[in-house]
């Protein structure tokens, strides 16, 4: 059964007759929330790129795999129990510099695309305190147009 996201009456009415046409045994598995958006992935991926540009010593890519491993990873071990488990079984007993390899390409493990929408906000977060620790001067969000989107000009209050 593909992925959805409810977020009506109506789709939760279609979602329990799908369910209900179903041949046993099967699994089904809810998570809370919505998914992460594109926007929140493409400004992620904006700060990244301004954090390497502005640092200098270390490649978007890698400075990716960092943050999956030191904000990412704790929000995920922190509310899913099965990425919990898995990841403990798995990447817990390696070296710090094999899990950083193994969160960037080309193994690139998933992290931040099993996030929900409100786990992405604060990964998000924490990777902007993150930077700013450091001196980078990352996008405003409140300023940040997608692409393909122009953004409405600042007006003077009357």
């Amino acid at each position: 059964m593909p992925e959805r996201t409810i977020t009506t009456d109506w789709e939760r009415k279609a979602l329990y007759r799908l369910i209900a046409v179903q041949k046993l045994p099967f699994t089904v598995s809810i998570t809370k929330g919505k998914r992460r958006s594109v926007e929140q992935n493409r400004l992620g991926r904006l700060w990244l790129n301004e954090a390497a540009e502005q640092l200098g010593d270390r490649t978007a890519e890698e400075l990716r795999g960092e943050c999956k491993l030191m904000h990412g990873v704790p929000i995920l071990r922190a509310e899913n129990d099965a990425f919990r488990e898995k990841y403990d079984a798995v990447f817990k007993p390696l070296p710090y510099e094999l899990k950083l390899q193994l969160m960037q390409e080309p193994f690139d493990f998933p992290v931040t695309r099993l996030m929900s929408s409100g786990q992405k906000t604060r990964y998000l977060d924490a990777i902007s305190r993150h930077f700013a620790e450091q001196g980078v001067v990352l996008t405003d969000p409140n300023h940040y147009a997608p692409a393909g989107v122009t953004p409405e000009p600042e007006r003077e209050p009357a």
